[in-house]
């Protein structure tokens, strides 16, 4: 298996971001303490702070996984309390994960071409 990118978008509900950058700095610290093969995981602002862009960029699948597992299903549902969120995962996906995203917020996309 590959690289697999993640997008992440964020609407955030009224008076909520606070809470959104108090959870994503428990995500951050997780990351960087307990993660083996997270590449890239930064979080960008609108000027307002209305929305925000996760960018994730994992190792393979595996490392996608562990992420998630790290993070777990509480802090995962908090930060999304926190707005409407959808996303994309881009690369190259195993069948069943493929269709553990089927109807959820976030949509695969397989690699195309690539220079």
């Amino acid at each position: 298996m590959s690289e697999l990118q993640g997008i992440a978008r964020f609407k955030f509900r009224e008076g909520k971001v606070e809470e959104f950058k108090r959870l994503s700095a428990q995500c951050m610290e997780i990351v960087q303490t307990q993660d083996t093969g997270t590449l890239q995981y930064e979080i960008y602002f609108n000027d307002d702070e209305s929305e925000c862009i996760v960018l994730e960029r994992y190792t393979d699948e595996q490392a996608l996984i562990e992420h998630g597992e790290h993070i777990g299903e509480g802090l995962m549902e908090a930060v999304v309390a926190t707005g409407s969120v959808h996303g994309e995962l881009l690369g190259e996906l195993s069948p069943q994960l493929k269709a553990n995203l089927a109807g959820g917020p976030v949509q695969p996309f397989t690699l195309y071409r690539s220079m």
